[in-house]
This record gives structure tokens, sequence and C-alpha cells, in this order.
């Protein structure tokens, strides 16, 4: 019995049937404990170098697999443009700084993608430099940086419902997070005493409207999506901190010539509240690949970003990308203040599952003041 899965695992053959190169996709679908091993080699400036891996599961009925089999076999590309299977993925990941975190998702479908369920759970420590610049306090648009601890443990739910055969989706949303707060400088420390910031209890509820029409959830290439979000965070509801936060996202692809294309990104967040404060990694950043999480936040965040790829053949694809984002925040002294910034970068993917259309590579990305490596699952956005 202790051969049964080495030899079940040295059954798999990881050469692809069609083109002969290596894919996990066989592995993932006849293995009962199949699943997609994804490195994280953290390089995130804002929490310093790290390692971690997370597993991808994917759930299929035995009907799907023969039908996705089938059309992987006639076609390159097939399979990938089916409805995507239920997955799960579980991780963990530690840095330098001595951050870590540990997470639990799961994704699932039904009625042909009628109803969409997402959920997961996750804990973890993390050591983050902040910035600020006291309302507007500090001259010549300085800003001064603080360290923090955040120890957390965190929910979220999402039920969404199709709007008849239309890519229009609706649905609710439920985030809960138990988080404490900390920080080396004991002044720091001692606001967050005061304040109630050491220890806090955020619960929110919400909307969510989403339009879908990506050819493929893991890596798509035509198509676009449209999201709204509005939570609400009130005491009514089990949360210490009363306040709104507006999420708008999208992005499109384009296919510009046969080994061509570009795909856009753009992401707009606003946060409101009479509360004069409020856990400090609640706030809206500036999320763009090689900008350091946190780096710059605001009452009011805009994103936008280009990729522009090439497709070598049809495992490997190269790529570009150049990113913007502006941060606006209420200042005490200047009424409201904006911050910009700008990255940019390149990378690699190969198509690692070819049935699924699921994409991996690197990709190596800069700003003005940081750099960063990732191991990407995707786009990248």
């Amino acid at each position: 019995m202790a051969l049964a899965a080495p030899q079940a695992l040295a059954a798999i053959d990881f050469s692809d049937p069609v083109d002969g190169r290596f894919d996990m996709g066989n592995y993932l679908a006849e293995n009962a404990y199949g699943f997609l091993p994804v490195p994280i080699i953290v390089t995130e400036p804002a929490v310093g170098y790290g390692f971690g891996v997370a597993g991808l599961f994917l759930h299929e009925s035995e009907a799907d697999k023969q039908a996705r089999k089938e059309q992987a076999l006639t076609s390159f590309d097939g399979g990938a443009s089916l409805l995507p299977p239920a997955a799960t993925v579980v991780g963990a990941l530690g840095t330098e700084n001595g951050s870590w975190f540990a997470l639990a998702g799961h994704r699932h479908t039904w009625g042909e993608d009628k109803i969409r369920y997402l959920g997961g759970v996750g804990m973890g420590q993390i050591t983050l430099d902040l910035y600020s610049d006291l309302g507007g306090l500090l001259p010549n648009d300085q800003r001064m940086s603080f360290n923090t601890e955040t120890e957390a443990v965190a929910v979220l739910q999402e039920v969404q419902a199709r709007v008849g055969d239309t890519p229009l989706l609706l649905g609710v949303k439920q985030f809960y997070a138990k988080t404490t707060l900390s920080s080396s400088s004991d002044i720091v420390d001692g606001i967050f005493r005061l304040t109630g910031l050491d220890d806090s209890t955020i619960s929110g509820l919400g909307l969510v409207a989403e339009y879908d029409t990506r050819n493929n959830l893991f890596y798509p290439t035509e198509g676009y999506e449209v999201r709204v979000d509005y939570m609400v965070y009130d005491d009514a509801i089990g949360s210490d901190y009363d306040y709104q936060n507006l999420t708008v996202t999208g992005e499109a692809y384009f296919p510009l010539a046969e080994k061509w294309a570009v795909a856009v990104a753009g992401r707009y967040e606003a946060q409101y509240s009479d509360e004069s404060v409020l856990p400090p990694t609640m706030q809206p950043y500036i999320q763009l690949r090689g900008i350091s999480a946190f780096r710059y936040q605001g009452d009011e965040v805009g994103a936008v970003q280009a990729q522009l790829s090439y497709k070598i053949d049809n495992r490997w694809t190269l790529l570009g990308f150049y990113g913007v984002g502006q941060t606006r925040q209420d200042s005490l002294t200047s009424g409201q203040e904006s911050r910009t910034a700008d990255a940019y970068g390149t990378g690699f993917r190969y198509k690692i599952a070819r049935r699924y259309g699921i994409h991996m590579g690197v990709d190596v990305a800069f700003s003005d003041e940081d750099q960063a490596f990732y191991i990407t699952m995707g786009t990248g956005f």
C-alpha cells in the first residue's frame, strides 16, 4: 500500500499528447490528489525576501473531464474555453522580516455558471513600514515612515447569481477580520493603544456587480470584465469602525495580430468615513507590480496599466507592462493633496496546463523606489 501513491504518480504522463511538451493538465485531471504547485518567491519591497508555496486543486466531474479531454485532443486551445472547474487553493509563505501568512480558499459554480461562490480564510503576521505626511503637517511633501506589526485572522465570502443568460452577475459579499496592531516605536505604539487601533474587529457586508465576458478564468486572451464592490463596515454588524469602501475594477483583452495582443486594467478605490482614526492597513493604496504595498495610500486611489504580449509559439509568451497610479488625501493644512507613482517591467509565461489554459511565469518590475521579482500564475493583473 505504501507504494501505491508513487506508482500512481509514475503512471501520470507529464508529456502533452499533442505537442509532446511538459504539461500538467493530464496530471491535474486524472490524479485524484493532483494539484498544481505554485512556488511563491517573495520580493515584495514592503516585507522583504521570502518563500512560500500554494497548491491549486481542480475538481471536475467525470463527464466534464471527458469533454475537456476531447476538446484538448482536437484543438490546441480546446478545453481552455470551457467553463472553469471548481478550484481550491491552500498555501503559506514567510519573509525575512518575520512576516508570514497562511490561507485556504475555494471557488465553486452551479447550474452552468448561474451561481458563483467564493470563500476563504487566512491568518498571519505582517510587518510593514507605513508612510504618512501627518495630514500635511510635514513640509515639502515629506513623509514619515514608521514600523508596524499586524496579526490578523480574516474570513471572506461572496455569492453571485447570473441575471438570465447575460454576462451580468449580482451578489453579496461578507468580510470579517480580527487584528492586533503594534509598532517598535514607543510613540507610535502608544498612539495605537490610545486610539484603540491595537485591537480591532473589522466586519463588513456589501453588494457586488460583475459583467464578465472573458474567454478563460486563468489566462484570458479575449473579452473583458468590469466589477463594482460597495462594502459597508458598521458597528451594527460587529465592526469597531464605521466606514464604506467603493471599489471599481476592470480588465480588457484584445488580440492585435496572430502573435500580438494587448491587455489593459484599471482600479479605482474610495473610502468614506466620519471616523477620526481608522486602521492604517484598511486604507486604499496603489496596487501595481513594482510598487511596494501600502507605500502610496489615500482616501481615493486610482491606477491604470497596460500589457503588451508576444506569443513566441503555442507555449511561450513574452510580455512588457507599464502602470501609473495616483492617490488623493485630505490634508489638515492644504486641503486635498495627491501623489503619483508609476512602474514598469517585463516577463514571460509558459502554458503549463493546456487543457485548462493555465499559464505560469515570471515578472520583473521597477519603480522609482523599488524593484521586485514575481512568480505569477495568470496575466499579472
